[in-house]
Protein backbone atom coordinates (compact mmCIF):
# COMPACT_ATOMS: atom_id res chain seq x y z
CA UNK A 1 0.00 0.00 0.00
CA UNK A 2 1.29 3.48 -0.84
CA UNK A 3 -1.42 6.13 -0.20
CA UNK A 4 -1.19 9.50 1.47
CA UNK A 5 -3.56 10.37 4.29
CA UNK A 6 -5.19 12.84 1.92
CA UNK A 7 -5.76 10.13 -0.72
CA UNK A 8 -7.05 7.66 1.86
CA UNK A 9 -9.70 10.15 3.01
CA UNK A 10 -10.94 10.38 -0.56
CA UNK A 11 -11.89 6.68 -0.56
CA UNK A 12 -15.39 5.68 0.55
CA UNK A 13 -16.32 5.11 3.38
CA UNK A 14 -13.36 7.13 4.71
CA UNK A 15 -14.93 10.06 2.89
CA UNK A 16 -17.28 10.15 5.91
CA UNK A 17 -14.31 10.51 8.28
CA UNK A 18 -12.84 13.85 9.44
CA UNK A 19 -9.21 14.87 9.85
CA UNK A 20 -9.60 16.65 13.18
CA UNK A 21 -5.97 17.17 14.24
CA UNK A 22 -2.46 17.11 12.78
CA UNK A 23 -3.73 18.35 9.43
CA UNK A 24 -0.25 19.38 8.31
CA UNK A 25 0.68 15.70 8.24
CA UNK A 26 -1.90 14.73 5.60
CA UNK A 27 0.91 13.96 3.11
CA UNK A 28 2.19 11.11 5.30
CA UNK A 29 2.33 7.78 3.47
CA UNK A 30 0.07 4.91 4.56
CA UNK A 31 1.88 1.62 3.88
CA UNK A 32 -0.30 -0.68 5.99
CA UNK A 33 -3.34 -0.62 8.30
CA UNK A 34 -3.77 -2.23 11.72
CA UNK A 35 -6.22 -2.20 14.63
CA UNK A 36 -4.92 -0.95 17.98
CA UNK A 37 -6.35 -2.92 20.88
CA UNK A 38 -3.53 -2.64 23.43
CA UNK A 39 -1.73 0.37 24.97
CA UNK A 40 1.75 -1.03 24.12
CA UNK A 41 0.98 -1.16 20.39
CA UNK A 42 3.62 1.52 19.78
CA UNK A 43 6.37 -1.02 20.51
CA UNK A 44 5.19 -3.10 17.54
CA UNK A 45 4.16 -0.36 15.13
CA UNK A 46 5.94 -0.27 11.77
CA UNK A 47 6.87 2.78 9.76
CA UNK A 48 3.96 3.95 7.61
CA UNK A 49 1.35 2.01 9.59
CA UNK A 50 -2.12 3.53 10.05
CA UNK A 51 -3.79 2.51 13.32
CA UNK A 52 -7.54 2.30 14.00
CA UNK A 53 -8.89 2.27 17.57
CA UNK A 54 -12.07 2.65 19.61
CA UNK A 55 -10.04 4.49 22.32
CA UNK A 56 -10.66 1.68 24.83
CA UNK A 57 -6.97 1.41 25.76
CA UNK A 58 -6.60 5.18 26.30
CA UNK A 59 -10.03 6.26 27.57
CA UNK A 60 -8.94 6.84 31.18
CA UNK A 61 -5.84 8.97 30.64
CA UNK A 62 -5.51 11.73 28.02
CA UNK A 63 -1.89 12.24 29.12
CA UNK A 64 -1.08 8.62 28.32
CA UNK A 65 -2.64 9.21 24.90
CA UNK A 66 -0.27 12.15 24.41
CA UNK A 67 2.67 9.90 25.31
CA UNK A 68 1.35 7.29 22.88
CA UNK A 69 1.19 9.86 20.07
CA UNK A 70 4.84 10.74 20.67
CA UNK A 71 5.88 7.10 20.51
CA UNK A 72 3.86 6.47 17.36
CA UNK A 73 5.37 9.54 15.75
CA UNK A 74 8.88 8.39 16.65
CA UNK A 75 8.13 4.97 15.13
CA UNK A 76 7.08 6.65 11.87
CA UNK A 77 3.39 5.75 12.06
CA UNK A 78 1.19 7.30 9.37
CA UNK A 79 -1.67 8.38 11.65
CA UNK A 80 -4.35 7.37 14.12
CA UNK A 81 -8.05 6.77 13.37
CA UNK A 82 -10.35 6.97 16.43
CA UNK A 83 -14.01 5.89 16.44
CA UNK A 84 -15.85 8.18 18.86
CA UNK A 85 -19.13 7.48 20.60
CA UNK A 86 -18.41 4.40 22.69
CA UNK A 87 -15.49 5.26 25.01
CA UNK A 88 -14.81 8.86 24.00
CA UNK A 89 -17.49 11.24 22.82
CA UNK A 90 -14.94 13.84 21.82
CA UNK A 91 -11.17 14.14 21.61
CA UNK A 92 -9.44 15.74 24.61
CA UNK A 93 -7.97 19.12 23.72
CA UNK A 94 -4.56 18.11 25.10
CA UNK A 95 -4.47 15.23 22.58
CA UNK A 96 -5.46 17.44 19.66
CA UNK A 97 -2.87 20.08 20.60
CA UNK A 98 -0.11 17.49 20.72
CA UNK A 99 -1.18 16.00 17.36
CA UNK A 100 -1.07 19.49 15.82
CA UNK A 101 2.38 20.09 17.29
CA UNK A 102 3.69 16.80 15.90
CA UNK A 103 1.83 17.15 12.59
CA UNK A 104 0.50 13.71 13.42
CA UNK A 105 -2.89 13.08 11.73
CA UNK A 106 -5.81 12.05 13.93
CA UNK A 107 -8.92 11.02 12.05
CA UNK A 108 -12.42 10.84 13.54
CA UNK A 109 -13.77 7.62 12.02
CA UNK A 110 -17.44 7.24 10.96
CA UNK A 111 -19.24 5.26 13.66
CA UNK A 112 -21.66 3.47 11.30
CA UNK A 113 -18.87 1.58 9.47
CA UNK A 114 -16.74 -1.20 10.88
CA UNK A 115 -12.95 -1.11 10.78
CA UNK A 116 -13.09 -4.03 8.36
CA UNK A 117 -15.23 -2.01 5.93
CA UNK A 118 -12.72 0.82 5.95
CA UNK A 119 -9.62 -1.39 5.73
CA UNK A 120 -11.09 -3.38 2.84
CA UNK A 121 -11.90 -0.13 1.04
CA UNK A 122 -8.27 0.98 1.31
CA UNK A 123 -6.93 -2.38 0.13
CA UNK A 124 -9.35 -2.48 -2.82
CA UNK A 125 -8.44 1.06 -3.86
CA UNK A 126 -4.74 0.19 -3.73
CA UNK A 127 -5.35 -2.96 -5.76
CA UNK A 128 -7.22 -1.01 -8.44
CA UNK A 129 -4.50 1.61 -8.59
CA UNK A 130 -1.74 -1.02 -8.90
CA UNK A 131 -3.68 -2.78 -11.65
CA UNK A 132 -4.08 0.44 -13.63
CA UNK A 133 -0.40 1.26 -13.17
CA UNK A 134 0.61 -2.21 -14.37
CA UNK A 135 -1.56 -1.87 -17.47
CA UNK A 136 0.02 1.51 -18.23
CA UNK A 137 3.53 0.08 -17.84
CA UNK A 138 2.70 -2.88 -20.09
CA UNK A 139 1.40 -0.53 -22.76
CA UNK A 140 4.59 1.51 -22.57
CA UNK A 141 6.72 -1.63 -22.80
CA UNK A 142 4.75 -2.78 -25.82
CA UNK A 143 5.37 0.55 -27.57
CA UNK A 144 9.05 0.46 -26.69
CA UNK A 145 9.38 -3.07 -28.11
CA UNK A 146 7.62 -2.06 -31.31
CA UNK A 147 9.87 0.97 -31.66
CA UNK A 148 12.94 -1.11 -30.95
CA UNK A 149 12.03 -3.62 -33.64
CA UNK A 150 11.74 -0.85 -36.21
CA UNK A 151 15.26 0.42 -35.60
CA UNK A 152 17.22 -2.82 -35.42
CA UNK A 153 18.65 -2.37 -38.91
CA UNK A 154 20.11 1.10 -39.49
CA UNK A 155 20.84 0.28 -43.13
CA UNK A 156 17.12 -0.27 -43.74
CA UNK A 157 16.39 3.06 -42.07
CA UNK A 158 18.88 4.86 -44.34
CA UNK A 159 17.43 3.14 -47.42
CA UNK A 160 13.88 4.09 -46.44
CA UNK A 161 14.79 7.77 -45.98
CA UNK A 162 16.70 7.77 -49.25
CA UNK A 163 13.67 6.37 -51.11
CA UNK A 164 11.37 8.97 -49.58
CA UNK A 165 13.64 11.89 -50.49
CA UNK A 166 14.18 10.60 -54.03
CA UNK A 167 17.78 11.85 -54.24
CA UNK A 168 21.17 10.17 -53.73
CA UNK A 169 22.42 10.74 -50.21
CA UNK A 170 25.20 9.89 -47.77
CA UNK A 171 25.39 9.67 -43.98
CA UNK A 172 28.72 10.45 -42.31
CA UNK A 173 29.30 9.61 -38.64
CA UNK A 174 30.66 11.90 -35.93
CA UNK A 175 34.17 10.46 -36.36
CA UNK A 176 34.19 10.87 -40.13
CA UNK A 177 33.22 7.29 -40.99
CA UNK A 178 30.92 6.80 -44.00
CA UNK A 179 27.84 4.95 -42.74
CA UNK A 180 25.77 5.01 -45.94
CA UNK A 181 26.31 6.34 -49.46
CA UNK A 182 24.24 6.05 -52.64
CA UNK A 183 25.84 9.08 -54.31
CA UNK A 184 28.77 9.19 -56.72
CA UNK A 185 30.88 11.00 -54.14
CA UNK A 186 33.96 9.15 -52.93
CA UNK A 187 34.94 8.78 -49.29
CA UNK A 188 37.57 11.51 -49.77
CA UNK A 189 34.96 13.90 -51.15
CA UNK A 190 32.60 13.17 -48.27
CA UNK A 191 35.41 13.67 -45.76
CA UNK A 192 36.13 17.17 -47.09
CA UNK A 193 33.09 18.47 -45.28
CA UNK A 194 33.74 16.72 -41.96
CA UNK A 195 33.54 18.20 -39.39
CA UNK A 196 34.15 21.85 -40.34
CA UNK A 197 30.71 23.02 -41.37
CA UNK A 198 28.12 22.74 -38.61
CA UNK A 199 25.11 24.65 -39.98
CA UNK A 200 22.73 23.36 -42.63
CA UNK A 201 23.41 24.49 -46.19
CA UNK A 202 25.36 23.80 -49.36
CA UNK A 203 28.82 22.24 -49.34
CA UNK A 204 31.14 21.62 -52.26
CA UNK A 205 33.62 19.01 -53.47
CA UNK A 206 35.18 20.40 -56.62
CA UNK A 207 32.38 21.33 -59.00
CA UNK A 208 29.84 19.08 -57.27
CA UNK A 209 27.68 20.21 -54.43
CA UNK A 210 25.43 18.68 -51.77
CA UNK A 211 22.97 19.96 -49.21
CA UNK A 212 24.31 19.24 -45.74
CA UNK A 213 22.20 18.87 -42.56
CA UNK A 214 23.77 18.18 -39.17
CA UNK A 215 22.63 15.14 -37.15
CA UNK A 216 22.66 16.57 -33.65
CA UNK A 217 20.30 16.38 -30.71
CA UNK A 218 19.70 19.52 -28.70
CA UNK A 219 22.44 20.05 -26.07
CA UNK A 220 24.13 16.82 -27.12
CA UNK A 221 27.22 15.73 -29.03
CA UNK A 222 26.85 15.56 -32.84
CA UNK A 223 26.13 12.17 -34.39
CA UNK A 224 27.41 13.19 -37.82
CA UNK A 225 25.72 14.76 -40.82
CA UNK A 226 23.41 13.96 -43.74
CA UNK A 227 24.36 14.90 -47.30
CA UNK A 228 21.70 15.01 -50.04
CA UNK A 229 22.87 15.36 -53.64
CA UNK A 230 19.88 16.68 -55.65
CA UNK A 231 19.89 16.83 -59.44
CA UNK A 232 18.43 20.34 -59.58
CA UNK A 233 20.12 23.71 -59.35
CA UNK A 234 17.55 25.34 -57.08
CA UNK A 235 15.75 23.86 -54.11
CA UNK A 236 12.39 24.99 -52.83
CA UNK A 237 12.29 26.05 -49.21
CA UNK A 238 9.83 23.27 -48.53
CA UNK A 239 12.39 20.71 -49.76
CA UNK A 240 15.03 22.13 -47.43
CA UNK A 241 12.49 21.68 -44.65
CA UNK A 242 11.95 18.11 -45.79
CA UNK A 243 15.71 17.45 -45.57
CA UNK A 244 15.72 18.83 -42.05
CA UNK A 245 12.83 16.53 -41.13
CA UNK A 246 14.72 13.56 -42.56
CA UNK A 247 17.76 14.55 -40.49
CA UNK A 248 15.61 14.82 -37.35
CA UNK A 249 14.22 11.31 -37.93
CA UNK A 250 17.70 9.87 -38.45
CA UNK A 251 19.01 11.72 -35.37
CA UNK A 252 16.21 10.28 -33.27
CA UNK A 253 16.90 6.70 -34.35
CA UNK A 254 20.68 6.97 -34.39
CA UNK A 255 20.76 8.40 -30.88
CA UNK A 256 19.23 5.15 -29.63
CA UNK A 257 20.91 2.63 -31.91
CA UNK A 258 23.95 3.83 -33.74
CA UNK A 259 25.45 5.62 -30.74
CA UNK A 260 25.83 2.31 -28.93
CA UNK A 261 27.66 0.86 -31.94
CA UNK A 262 29.96 3.90 -32.11
CA UNK A 263 30.68 3.62 -28.39
CA UNK A 264 31.40 -0.09 -28.75
CA UNK A 265 33.74 0.63 -31.67
CA UNK A 266 35.59 3.32 -29.69
CA UNK A 267 35.89 0.96 -26.73
CA UNK A 268 37.33 -1.77 -28.97
CA UNK A 269 39.85 0.72 -30.35
CA UNK A 270 40.93 1.63 -26.82
CA UNK A 271 41.20 -2.04 -25.81
CA UNK A 272 43.28 -2.81 -28.91
CA UNK A 273 45.54 0.13 -28.11
CA UNK A 274 45.98 -1.23 -24.58
CA UNK A 275 46.85 -4.67 -25.97
CA UNK A 276 49.46 -3.09 -28.28
CA UNK A 277 50.96 -1.21 -25.32
CA UNK A 278 51.14 -4.36 -23.19
CA UNK A 279 52.80 -6.15 -26.13
CA UNK A 280 55.26 -3.23 -26.47
CA UNK A 281 53.73 -2.23 -29.79
CA UNK A 282 52.85 1.34 -28.77
CA UNK A 283 53.59 3.84 -26.02
CA UNK A 284 51.76 4.38 -22.75
CA UNK A 285 51.30 8.05 -23.69
CA UNK A 286 49.35 7.07 -26.81
CA UNK A 287 47.04 4.81 -24.81
CA UNK A 288 46.48 7.47 -22.11
CA UNK A 289 45.84 10.17 -24.71
CA UNK A 290 43.18 8.03 -26.39
CA UNK A 291 41.60 7.19 -23.01
CA UNK A 292 41.49 10.85 -21.95
CA UNK A 293 39.92 11.83 -25.27
CA UNK A 294 37.01 9.60 -24.23
CA UNK A 295 36.87 11.21 -20.78
CA UNK A 296 38.62 8.30 -19.02
CA UNK A 297 41.25 9.44 -16.53
CA UNK A 298 42.67 6.10 -15.46
CA UNK A 299 45.49 7.08 -13.13
CA UNK A 300 44.17 9.34 -10.36
CA UNK A 301 46.56 8.08 -7.67
CA UNK A 302 48.07 4.82 -6.47
CA UNK A 303 46.59 1.85 -8.31
CA UNK A 304 46.36 -1.93 -8.46
CA UNK A 305 45.63 -4.13 -11.45
CA UNK A 306 43.42 -7.22 -11.49
CA UNK A 307 43.00 -10.02 -14.00
CA UNK A 308 39.67 -11.83 -13.80
CA UNK A 309 39.19 -15.00 -15.79
CA UNK A 310 37.12 -18.15 -16.07
CA UNK A 311 38.68 -21.00 -14.14
CA UNK A 312 36.73 -23.63 -16.04
CA UNK A 313 38.93 -24.42 -19.03
CA UNK A 314 36.17 -26.46 -20.63
CA UNK A 315 34.29 -23.32 -21.65
CA UNK A 316 34.36 -22.66 -25.38
CA UNK A 317 35.80 -19.24 -26.46
CA UNK A 318 32.39 -17.69 -27.17
CA UNK A 319 31.06 -18.75 -23.76
CA UNK A 320 34.20 -17.41 -22.08
CA UNK A 321 33.79 -14.08 -23.83
CA UNK A 322 30.18 -13.84 -22.65
CA UNK A 323 31.24 -14.59 -19.07
CA UNK A 324 33.87 -11.84 -19.24
CA UNK A 325 31.34 -9.35 -20.59
CA UNK A 326 28.99 -10.25 -17.72
CA UNK A 327 31.86 -9.79 -15.26
CA UNK A 328 32.74 -6.39 -16.77
CA UNK A 329 29.11 -5.25 -16.57
CA UNK A 330 28.86 -6.48 -12.98
CA UNK A 331 32.04 -4.69 -11.90
CA UNK A 332 31.00 -1.44 -13.57
CA UNK A 333 27.59 -1.47 -11.90
CA UNK A 334 28.62 -2.69 -8.43
CA UNK A 335 31.91 -0.94 -7.72
CA UNK A 336 30.16 1.93 -5.96
CA UNK A 337 33.17 2.96 -3.92
CA UNK A 338 34.02 6.55 -3.08
CA UNK A 339 37.67 5.55 -2.72
CA UNK A 340 38.14 3.43 -5.86
CA UNK A 341 37.68 4.09 -9.54
CA UNK A 342 37.76 1.04 -11.80
CA UNK A 343 38.38 0.81 -15.55
CA UNK A 344 37.78 -2.57 -17.19
CA UNK A 345 38.99 -4.04 -20.50
CA UNK A 346 38.16 -7.42 -22.03
CA UNK A 347 41.51 -8.68 -23.36
CA UNK A 348 41.65 -12.07 -25.12
CA UNK A 349 40.59 -14.63 -22.48
CA UNK A 350 40.47 -12.39 -19.40
CA UNK A 351 39.20 -9.12 -17.96
CA UNK A 352 41.95 -6.63 -17.12
CA UNK A 353 40.95 -4.02 -14.52
CA UNK A 354 42.83 -0.97 -13.29
CA UNK A 355 41.64 0.26 -9.89
CA UNK A 356 42.91 3.73 -8.99
CA UNK A 357 42.38 5.42 -5.64
CA UNK A 358 40.66 8.77 -5.21
CA UNK A 359 41.91 9.31 -1.66
CA UNK A 360 45.15 10.96 -0.61
CA UNK A 361 46.09 8.79 2.37
CA UNK A 362 46.89 5.50 0.65
CA UNK A 363 45.32 2.82 -1.50
CA UNK A 364 42.38 0.94 0.13
CA UNK A 365 43.64 -2.58 -0.64
CA UNK A 366 41.20 -4.17 1.79
CA UNK A 367 38.33 -2.43 0.04
CA UNK A 368 39.45 -3.85 -3.31
CA UNK A 369 39.66 -7.37 -1.83
CA UNK A 370 36.15 -7.00 -0.45
CA UNK A 371 34.85 -5.88 -3.84
CA UNK A 372 36.35 -8.92 -5.58
CA UNK A 373 35.11 -11.24 -2.85
CA UNK A 374 31.65 -9.71 -3.15
CA UNK A 375 31.49 -10.92 -6.75
CA UNK A 376 32.65 -14.33 -5.53
CA UNK A 377 29.82 -14.60 -3.03
CA UNK A 378 27.09 -12.81 -4.94
CA UNK A 379 24.03 -15.03 -5.43
CA UNK A 380 23.71 -13.93 -9.04
CA UNK A 381 27.34 -14.62 -9.79
CA UNK A 382 28.24 -17.59 -7.61
CA UNK A 383 31.87 -18.59 -8.16
CA UNK A 384 31.13 -22.29 -8.11
CA UNK A 385 28.89 -21.79 -11.10
CA UNK A 386 30.86 -19.18 -13.04
CA UNK A 387 34.32 -20.42 -12.02
CA UNK A 388 35.73 -16.86 -11.86
CA UNK A 389 39.12 -16.19 -10.27
CA UNK A 390 40.94 -12.89 -9.67
CA UNK A 391 44.69 -12.25 -9.62
CA UNK A 392 45.96 -8.87 -8.37
CA UNK A 393 49.26 -7.06 -8.85
CA UNK A 394 51.34 -5.31 -6.21
CA UNK A 395 50.47 -1.69 -5.46
CA UNK A 396 51.82 0.77 -8.05
CA UNK A 397 52.29 4.52 -7.91
CA UNK A 398 53.61 5.54 -11.34
CA UNK A 399 51.57 5.01 -14.55
CA UNK A 400 54.74 3.73 -16.23
CA UNK A 401 54.50 0.61 -14.04
CA UNK A 402 51.27 -0.49 -15.77
CA UNK A 403 52.91 -3.17 -17.90
CA UNK A 404 54.80 -4.49 -14.86
CA UNK A 405 51.52 -4.68 -12.93
CA UNK A 406 49.90 -6.58 -15.80
CA UNK A 407 52.76 -9.10 -15.84
CA UNK A 408 52.47 -9.55 -12.06
CA UNK A 409 48.79 -10.42 -12.45
CA UNK A 410 49.77 -12.99 -15.09
CA UNK A 411 52.53 -14.44 -12.89
CA UNK A 412 50.07 -14.74 -10.01
CA UNK A 413 47.64 -16.65 -12.22
CA UNK A 414 50.39 -18.86 -13.62
CA UNK A 415 51.67 -19.78 -10.17
CA UNK A 416 48.13 -20.43 -8.94
CA UNK A 417 47.62 -22.93 -11.76
CA UNK A 418 51.04 -24.50 -11.25
CA UNK A 419 50.44 -25.05 -7.53
CA UNK A 420 46.71 -25.81 -7.92
CA UNK A 421 45.88 -23.07 -5.41
CA UNK A 422 42.17 -23.01 -4.51
CA UNK A 423 41.97 -19.27 -3.77
CA UNK A 424 39.38 -17.34 -5.78
CA UNK A 425 41.14 -14.03 -5.04
CA UNK A 426 44.94 -14.27 -5.06
CA UNK A 427 47.37 -11.39 -4.53
CA UNK A 428 50.84 -11.11 -6.06
CA UNK A 429 52.42 -10.69 -2.62
CA UNK A 430 51.28 -14.18 -1.65
CA UNK A 431 53.10 -15.88 -4.54
CA UNK A 432 56.30 -13.81 -4.70
CA UNK A 433 57.97 -16.37 -2.46
CA UNK A 434 56.87 -19.21 -4.73
CA UNK A 435 58.07 -17.35 -7.81
CA UNK A 436 61.49 -16.92 -6.20
CA UNK A 437 62.01 -20.60 -5.26
CA UNK A 438 60.20 -22.43 -8.06
CA UNK A 439 63.45 -23.46 -9.78
CA UNK A 440 64.93 -25.30 -6.77
CA UNK A 441 65.38 -29.04 -7.30
CA UNK A 442 62.96 -31.51 -5.72
CA UNK A 443 65.67 -33.26 -3.60
CA UNK A 444 66.67 -29.92 -2.06
CA UNK A 445 63.04 -29.16 -1.21
CA UNK A 446 62.50 -32.64 0.25
CA UNK A 447 65.62 -32.39 2.45
CA UNK A 448 64.61 -28.97 3.75
CA UNK A 449 61.05 -30.06 4.60
CA UNK A 450 62.28 -33.22 6.34
CA UNK A 451 64.80 -31.24 8.37
CA UNK A 452 62.25 -28.71 9.65
CA UNK A 453 59.30 -31.08 10.19
CA UNK A 454 61.19 -34.18 11.40
CA UNK A 455 60.10 -33.91 15.08
CA UNK A 456 56.46 -33.85 13.91
CA UNK A 457 56.85 -36.53 11.25
CA UNK A 458 58.29 -38.94 13.85
CA UNK A 459 55.05 -38.85 15.82
CA UNK A 460 52.00 -41.02 15.28
CA UNK A 461 50.90 -40.58 11.60
CA UNK A 462 47.36 -39.49 12.48
CA UNK A 463 48.60 -37.01 15.10
CA UNK A 464 51.34 -35.78 12.79
CA UNK A 465 48.95 -35.21 9.89
CA UNK A 466 46.51 -33.27 12.08
CA UNK A 467 49.20 -31.00 13.52
CA UNK A 468 50.84 -30.34 10.15
CA UNK A 469 47.45 -29.46 8.65
CA UNK A 470 46.83 -26.99 11.52
CA UNK A 471 50.24 -25.41 11.01
CA UNK A 472 49.75 -25.17 7.25
CA UNK A 473 46.41 -23.36 7.56
CA UNK A 474 47.85 -21.06 10.23
CA UNK A 475 50.79 -20.06 7.99
CA UNK A 476 48.57 -19.68 4.91
CA UNK A 477 46.40 -17.20 6.82
CA UNK A 478 49.37 -15.03 7.83
CA UNK A 479 49.33 -16.19 11.44
CA UNK A 480 45.68 -15.32 12.13
CA UNK A 481 44.43 -17.83 14.69
CA UNK A 482 40.75 -16.97 14.30
CA UNK A 483 40.81 -17.37 10.52
CA UNK A 484 42.69 -20.67 10.83
CA UNK A 485 40.13 -21.96 13.33
CA UNK A 486 37.30 -20.94 11.02
CA UNK A 487 38.77 -22.85 8.08
CA UNK A 488 39.58 -25.91 10.22
CA UNK A 489 36.09 -25.86 11.82
CA UNK A 490 37.53 -25.97 15.33
CA UNK A 491 37.63 -23.57 18.28
CA UNK A 492 40.40 -20.96 18.27
CA UNK A 493 41.57 -22.25 21.68
CA UNK A 494 42.16 -25.64 20.05
CA UNK A 495 44.30 -23.99 17.39
CA UNK A 496 46.27 -22.11 20.08
CA UNK A 497 46.86 -25.33 22.02
CA UNK A 498 48.09 -27.17 18.94
CA UNK A 499 50.41 -24.32 17.98
CA UNK A 500 51.97 -24.37 21.45
CA UNK A 501 52.69 -28.09 21.04
CA UNK A 502 54.09 -27.52 17.54
CA UNK A 503 56.28 -24.68 18.81
CA UNK A 504 57.80 -26.98 21.46
CA UNK A 505 58.35 -29.85 19.03
CA UNK A 506 59.87 -27.85 16.18
CA UNK A 507 61.65 -25.33 18.38
CA UNK A 508 60.11 -22.35 16.56
CA UNK A 509 58.78 -19.05 17.82
CA UNK A 510 55.76 -17.81 15.86
CA UNK A 511 56.61 -14.24 16.86
CA UNK A 512 59.94 -14.35 15.02
CA UNK A 513 59.96 -13.46 11.33
CA UNK A 514 62.78 -15.89 10.55
CA UNK A 515 60.86 -18.86 11.96
CA UNK A 516 57.70 -17.87 10.08
CA UNK A 517 59.68 -17.56 6.84
CA UNK A 518 61.13 -21.04 7.36
CA UNK A 519 57.68 -22.54 7.84
CA UNK A 520 56.27 -20.63 4.87
CA UNK A 521 59.07 -22.05 2.72
CA UNK A 522 58.34 -25.57 4.00
CA UNK A 523 54.69 -25.54 2.96
CA UNK A 524 55.53 -23.85 -0.31
CA UNK A 525 58.04 -26.62 -1.09
CA UNK A 526 55.47 -29.25 -0.13
CA UNK A 527 53.09 -27.75 -2.68
CA UNK A 528 55.76 -27.83 -5.38
CA UNK A 529 56.64 -31.46 -4.52
CA UNK A 530 52.98 -32.49 -4.62
CA UNK A 531 52.55 -30.96 -8.08
CA UNK A 532 55.80 -32.45 -9.41
CA UNK A 533 55.06 -35.97 -8.16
Amino acid sequence: MHLTIREALAIYPLTEAKLVAGKQGESRIVKSVNVMDAPDIADWTKSGEMLFTTAFAMKDSPQETVNLLRKLNDRGAAGLGIKLGRFWTELPQIVMDEADRLHFPIIEMPFQFTFSDQMNALFNAEYRRNTELLQTVLEKQKKLMQFGLKQDNMLSMFQLVCEILGYPMAVVGARGQVLYNTSTWSSDQLAQNWPKKRKSGWVYAGKERAYRVGLQQQDDEPLGHLLIIPDVMLLATVEEGLFQQAADILTFHMSYTFRSHVEASAERDLQNNLIRYLDKGTSLEEFMEQAESRGLFIFTGAYQCVIGKCKKESLIPDATNEKLKELKQYMESHSKSSNLRGHHFVLKDHLFSIYSTTQADGFPEEELSQLLSKYEGDAGHASDRDGMVFYTSALKVKPTALREAYLECGETGGMAEKLCLPDRVLHYETIEFAHLFQHLSSPMMEDYCAKILRPLLEKDPEYSQEMIRTLEVFIRNDGQVSEAAKQLFIHRNTVTYRLEKISDLLQVDFKKVNDLLKLKAVFLFRQFLQVRS
